[in-house]
């Protein structure tokens, strides 16, 4: 197969195309301060591993002079990073109305329990109560953030009692879980795809979480955080959710 002499003018004048699209986004970035930058962004590591990557990427091809640094920690450190200005651009679990958050995401909690634990067998719809969990063998997982199973229990007026292994990496909660060394409390979003030897029920009272991007005092005039902020809202706007959805 071979390109045909028109074909070849063609791809002449298609690469001019590019050339100078290339040339406009330049001269935009460069009117807007775009040109190049450098942000700082720090997350809990769950959002870290599973939203972020495809924004940032996405960002990259349109902006590809401004730089994101990416920092991971507790949800307890990026508000100390916020309020320090250490960071641009933080996300935080719960925001309060008056820090005007882009939400990027909301789940419920869920008790993860082994396939052959007796409470596996209720009707989802039932769901599971906090106190039902309270004097089971559980797994503590924080996924780094300071709310977790056992703040939700001791906001609830409970303790957990026989808490037999923490770990802050929610995969290996479910792991442990599957091998029934206990139960579990995860964010709905966190649960594998495989759920062989799995059974999640939602908590009874319903108990849900949200997590939204916050901007630090230090970052109000950057050109380079206002295009990531408004990159974020157009990926995370409810259409576009919506799409994500329905694939």
């Amino acid at each position: 197969v071979a390109v045909t002499a028109l074909g070849e003018q063609v791809i002449d004048h298609a690469r001019a195309m590019l050339s100078h699209l290339e040339s406009i986004r330049a001269l935009a970035y460069d009117s807007q301060a775009l040109s190049q930058g450098r942000i700082r962004l720090g997350s809990f590591p769950s959002v870290i591993s599973t939203l972020l990557p495809s924004l940032l990427h996405s960002f990259r091809q349109r902006h590809p002079g401004i730089e994101v640094v990416a920092l991971e920690g507790t949800d307890e450190e990026v508000e100390d990073w916020l309020s320090r200005g250490a960071i641009d651009l933080g996300v935080v679990m719960n925001p309060a109305a008056h820090r005007q958050a882009l939400i990027l995401g909301r789940d419920r909690w869920m008790a993860l329990l082994p396939g052959a634990h007796p409470f596996s067998r209720r009707a989802s719809s039932r769901g599971i109560a906090l106190a039902d969990l309270a004097d089971e063998p559980f797994i503590l997982a924080t996924g780094g953030c300071a709310v977790n199973g056992l703040s939700l229990a001791r906001k609830a007026g409970l303790e957990l009692n026989d808490i037999r292994v923490t770990v802050r990496d929610w995969a290996s909660a479910c792991a442990l879980v599957r091998e029934g060394m206990g139960a579990a409390v995860v964010p709905e979003s966190t649960l594998p795809s495989d759920m062989r030897q799995l059974r999640a029920l939602p908590l009874t009272p319903a108990a849900r979480r949200e997590f939204g991007l916050v901007r630090s005092a230090a970052s109000r005039k950057s050109a380079a955080v206002d295009a990531l902020w408004k990159h974020a809202a157009l990926a995370f706007s409810p259409k576009a959710s919506a799409k994500v959805r329905t694939r």
